[in-house]
């Protein structure tokens, strides 16, 4: 079971630089722990049922102008019980005034009280992403992610394979290395997974006889990229005589990992395989299957076969 995540208050004020107008303590303390938000519209009438108090809450122009509409004391009455609630945040848009009982409410029960100048519906929905993509669950697994012509392949294999010294090929033909080694995978949404790499070793390779490389430095910023969303993953393997390999490539083959089911390549690996240029078609050829086209069925459908294709799933995760 994936472990829950938590982001700090500070890094969601750094990122839509927003205006502090009360904090109880540091915002390094204190932690947003729920992707959702919510606007406190029918709180704000008396409603509270099914009230997430976990939830960020947001006041945008309709809340405002209700506010302003009820008398002082039922509004410090309102807004008593909201902020009783004890929630993470409070946050204003559209750069809008707050009431005085706001403040001194937001201080009695200690919830951070902000202000942005952005609009609230692109707020919401970027602050949303924001969340999304912080707090999603995830898991670090081994192997290389690299961007491969807007495609991101994730790498895997044995240990000693060559995946890193595939990864080093690609990035000298203009790819960009995402992460090495070690690749930490987060489901975004129930369909998209997202790689990158922890931060303590972002643009380092180990090749080995060389030792550790840093592909930023030794290629410049171009070569390197922080997130990829991971669209297909190759398994290296040395090639196994025995094994029947796949030639047609009508099969279609997925991994499941946190629940996402991404296509999945098996390449054999021997001396004299090219397996940058490899990599790369395989890249193409997984960008055409997704925008229709299928080579193998074409030819198939010219030969006058008819052959459906089946679908496994592996369950990377048990791995």
């Amino acid at each position: 079971m994936a472990d829950k995540f938590k982001v700090s208050l500070k890094k969601i004020i750094d990122e839509f630089k927003l205006e502090s107008i009360f904090l109880p303590r540091d915002p390094e303390e204190i932690f947003i722990e729920d992707t959702d938000v919510n606007r406190p519209g029918l709180q704000l009438m008396g409603f509270y049922e099914y009230f997430n108090h976990e939830r960020t809450q947001i006041i945008g122009k309709m809340e405002f102008a209700y506010l302003s509409t009820i008398d002082e004391k039922m509004r410090n009455e309102r807004l008593d019980r909201l902020f009783s609630q004890k929630l993470p945040a409070l946050i204003i848009t559209r750069e809008l005034p707050y009431f005085a009982e706001m403040l001194e409410l937001a201080k009695q029960y200690e919830v951070p009280l902000l202000r942005s100048k952005e609009s609230t519906s692109n707020f919401m929905s970027g602050l949303i992403a924001f969340l999304n993509l912080n707090l999603a669950p995830r898991i670090t697994r081994h192997g290389v992610l690299i961007e491969i012509y807007g495609e991101g392949v994730f790498i895997t294999g044995e240990s000693g394979v060559g995946k890193s010294e595939t990864a080093i090929e690609l990035v000298k033909r203009g790819h960009r290395l995402v992460a090495d080694d070690a690749v930490e995978i987060r489901k975004v949404s129930n369909i998209s997974l997202v790689g990158s790499s922890p931060d303590n070793i972002r643009h380092f390779l180990e090749l080995r006889g060389i030792g550790i490389i840093n592909a930023r430095r030794l290629f410049g910023m171009g070569a390197v990229k922080l997130t990829e969303k991971i669209d297909l993953i190759v398994e290296m393997e040395l090639w196994n005589p025995e094994k029947v390999y796949d030639r047609m490539g009508v099969d279609n083959q997925y991994t499941s990992i946190l629940g996402v089911k991404v296509p999945s390549l098996t390449i054999p690996v021997k001396p004299g395989r090219n397996l940058a240029v490899i990599m790369e078609v395989a890249a193409m050829n997984n960008r055409q299957k997704k925008m229709g086209y299928n080579a193998a069925q074409e030819l198939l459908d010219k030969l006058g076969l008819d052959m459906e294709g089946t679908e496994t799933v592996k369950n990377y995760e048990q791995f």
